[in-house]
């Protein structure tokens, strides 16, 4: 502690001297930096390059961020660590979430379009006397962050992408109509989990998803070796367009739930459990034997069963080809699944929305307060294991794919 408070003597020392420069801004940097320092320490039990009984985790260098504070923008490092995560006290997590969920609910009040639900909310929070321009400029201000966020360059490769969508209902042209807010999240080559993009559509049809991607590769997406979603035919029809050098991977928990459909719930059990034996086996070989098997165990008794399997044999299987780490998160989308529950816990609140901007303003604070998260926490998959990724071969280059289909 006495190094840092020597640190900001000396700063106070200097800048005092010098009128050229902001002592305020510079003085909240270096104490904010000081507190973070002093928070990892807790962290890791021991302070930068100390060696000590007491540590409980190392440190892995820093991650930049702009903080906006109330005397400008402030350049800062925050400490990473190797294990677990570390996020600093000062920068309250989900701020900007909260923010942009009240700046929705007073929009849907001044608009007159709110539910009895959110009218109440208004009335306990207090916000019944807000005018309609403030509530503008509150969004405008959430919007232009938002939109950066979304439109951010991808300057990396991304070896894994999830696709998934969750239905929201938006006021439009007098009508309520449910939506597809859709989300794409990839690992980068060196581990980091990432959320790529956000659109919100009328329907999860081929046009719509086909414009995402195409948006997403012009954002500078390239890389990617496996796609892993849903089956919806709009979106398998999308992909072989924007990233057709690319391996499709069905969700495995989809699939299963498609399987356990066809049976009697009597037959679940068993029939699930003689399916879940293919996806034990050690290797890609293996499970198509195995599938092969079940199959013609269940052709006879149940035949649309034996047929879906033998027509996902190869999509529900495909992520069995890369490195034995990573199966275990890239058979499903439940990595997305987590990410849409906790869009759904904000969009409930609101109930119907507005209009389409009040939909990307709350979803997009939500994912971008998410991002923050991974990219400041743990790796979703070692650097180790994100070199075996080059055994399989050179990745695809998606880019030069935006012709028109």
């Amino acid at each position: 502690m006495a190094n840092n408070s020597m640190t900001i003597l000396e700063l106070f020392h200097r800048l005092g001297a010098t009128k050229d420069v902001d002592f305020l801004r510079e003085g909240v940097k270096v104490l904010a930096q000081a507190v973070m320092e002093l928070e990892v320490k807790v962290k890791t039990g021991a302070d930068k390059h100390e060696r000590t009984a007491e540590r409980k985790v190392y440190r892995n260098g820093y991650r930049d961020r702009i903080w906006d504070t109330r005397v400008g923008s402030i350049d800062l490092k925050i400490p990473k660590v190797r294990e677990g995560s570390f996020f600093p006290s000062l920068l309250e997590p989900r701020r900007r979430t909260e923010k942009a969920l009240l700046t929705v609910v007073q929009e849907a009040y001044v608009h007159g379009v709110s539910t009895r639900k959110v009218d109440d909310l208004v009335k306990s929070l207090g916000l019944e006397g807000v005018s309609k321009s403030e509530v503008s400029r509150i969004c405008a201000e959430l919007d232009d962050l938002v939109e950066q966020f979304r439109n951010r360059p991808l300057d990396a490769a991304y070896p894994y992408l999830w696709l998934d969508a969750t239905y929201i209902k938006v006021r439009e042209n007098g009508h309520v109509l449910g939506m597809a807010a859709v989300v794409a999240v990839g690992v980068r080559s060196t581990g980091e989990r990432e959320v790529l993009g956000l659109d919100l559509g009328p329907a999860e049809d081929r046009t719509f998803w086909l414009s995402f991607l195409r948006s997403l590769v012009a954002r500078g997406l390239h890389g990617v070796r496996l796609v892993i979603s849903d089956a919806h035919e709009g979106l398998k029809g999308a992909l072989n367009a924007a990233l057709g050098m690319a391996t499709w991977q069905r969700c495995r928990v989809h699939f299963m739930r498609n399987v356990l459909s066809q049976i009697p719930k009597a037959a679940q059990n068993v029939v699930g459990a003689a399916v879940r034996s293919i996806f034990v086996q050690p290797d890609q070989e293996a499970a198509r034997e195995q599938l092969r098997r079940v199959a013609d165990g269940l052709q006879d008794k149940y035949p649309k069963v034996a047929a879906l399997l033998d027509d996902a044999a190869e999509d529900v299987l495909a992520y069995m080809a890369f490195p034995s780490e990573h199966r275990r998160q890239i058979h499903s989308t439940n990595t997305l699944e987590r990410l849409n529950f906790e869009i759904k816990r904000r969009t409930d609140v609101v109930g119907i929305f507005p209009n389409r901007a009040a939909v990307i303003r709350l979803v997009g604070a939500v994912l971008a307060e998410q991002n923050d998260e991974w990219l400041t926490g743990r790796r979703y998959f070692s650097q180790e294991s994100m070199s075996k990724l080059s055994e399989l071969g050179t990745p695809p280059n998606v880019s030069g794919l935006l012709a028109a289909d």
